[in-house]
């Protein structure tokens, strides 16, 4: 016969599929009942009723379950918690945290963020975005993504992320795809419909989108920002102080002067850059030459320029060749990085994931824990 303490060491293994911690600590076990022929009924709490990962979270129970010796059948029975019981769930996720807390923003945050910033459109940096974001979870890092071009968002399509956040006390569950936790607009908003918003709209929509979701313990969060200088560029530097800019341009001349700007606005911001990303680089021809439809020397002059702007090291982190395959990517919903690995395109965004993965921890804006000695 099976024993209650086996069946939850087993359920202790199986992970909310929204929240990404085992059930077992998130208080969603409710009840263990092994009949006398080894049958087991397991009763689980979803968070919220119609919750859309049930059929997920029930196959995982059923699956850890049925491996313990002794079990002839289970049986998954799904309740709903009550408000006090939501509310310490959240009391279990958020702890003491005050209401509207952004976690990057504290001194004590292990997070990377990086703004990944553009002078202009049409440069591929939501791509870049995407591919950097599963290539980097990949590789084992918990990595969220946030899709800050309010008005142009297009990184749910680019996962393939079609779910709805879930909400659970006033604190949201993102999405989840390729192992990346995502959040955007374009989930909140019914089909194609175009948001219209001024400013101070934008500056609160990207802090909920940093403060009311729930990110857990992330190694790296990725901001797409819009094009440009504007709002949300200055709203990033304000909420998220220790952020860094990732800057995308393409070989083109006007790009580049275009990708100067948006990367010398760390001078006003007081931001760290990153690094470079060159996409666009060349077209790679069946007879293994390369046609550089946009030019050449792009984003090694933004480097050198932003380098010499800011007066710290600004390296270029890597070009990336034209490759149909990511624009197919990006539609399906399938990153190159996934998609085809072995991909020119792919072989170079590794590469910057790789570098970004690298690197040590900053310690600007953080306490070292010293004390004056007599």
């Amino acid at each position: 016969m099976p024993s209650e303490s086996s069946v939850r060491a087993a359920l202790a293994t199986v992970d909310d599929p929204e929240i990404r911690k085992p059930i077992t600590e998130l208080g969603m076990v409710e009840s263990v009942v092994i009949a006398d022929t080894g049958a087991v009924t397991v009763g689980v709490l979803l968070t919220v009723p119609g919750c859309p990962m049930k059929a997920e979270l029930t196959r995982g129970v059923t699956e850890a379950v049925s491996r313990v010796e002794g079990v002839t059948a289970v049986d998954v029975r799904l309740g709903v918690m009550s408000d006090a019981q939501r509310g310490e769930l959240k009391q279990t996720l958020r702890g003491d945290a005050p209401a509207n807390e952004i976690p990057f923003a504290q001194p004590g945050s292990r997070t990377r963020v990086y703004a990944v910033a553009s002078g202009k459109g049409g440069v591929g940096k939501s791509s870049v975005t995407v591919n950097l974001a599963v290539a980097l979870a990949a590789k084992g890092l918990s990595v969220g993504v946030v899709d800050a071009d309010i008005y142009g968002f297009s990184v749910p399509r680019m996962l393939g992320v079609t779910g709805k956040p879930t909400q659970v006390d006033q604190m949201i569950m993102p999405p989840v795809a390729h192992d990346v936790k995502v959040i955007s607009i374009g989930m909140f908003t019914p089909g194609n419909t175009a948001v219209v918003w001024r400013g101070p709209m934008l500056h609160r929509a990207l802090q909920q989108f940093l403060a009311d979701v729930f990110w857990g313990d992330l190694d790296v969060l990725l901001m797409d920002l819009p094009p440009g200088t504007g709002d949300i560029a200055i709203s990033v530097a304000q909420l998220v102080p220790t952020a860094e800019l990732l800057v995308v341009t393409t070989p083109q001349l006007a790009a580049r002067e275009v990708a100067e700007r948006a990367g010398s606005i760390a001078l006003q911001t007081h931001q760290q850059i990153v690094g470079v990303v060159e996409n666009m680089s060349w077209l790679d021809l069946p007879d293994g030459s390369r046609m550089e439809l946009f030019g050449s020397g792009g984003g090694q002059a933004v480097a050198d320029s932003l380098a010499e702007t800011t007066g710290t090291r600004v390296p270029l982190l890597g070009q990336v060749p034209i490759d149909q395959l990511v624009r197919e990517g990006g539609d399906d919903g399938t990153p190159v990085i996934l998609r085809s690995p072995e991909s020119p395109a792919a072989v170079a965004l590794r590469g910057v994931a790789d570098a970004l993965a690298a690197r040590q921890q900053s310690i600007v804006g953080r306490s070292l824990g010293l004390t004056p000695v007599r």
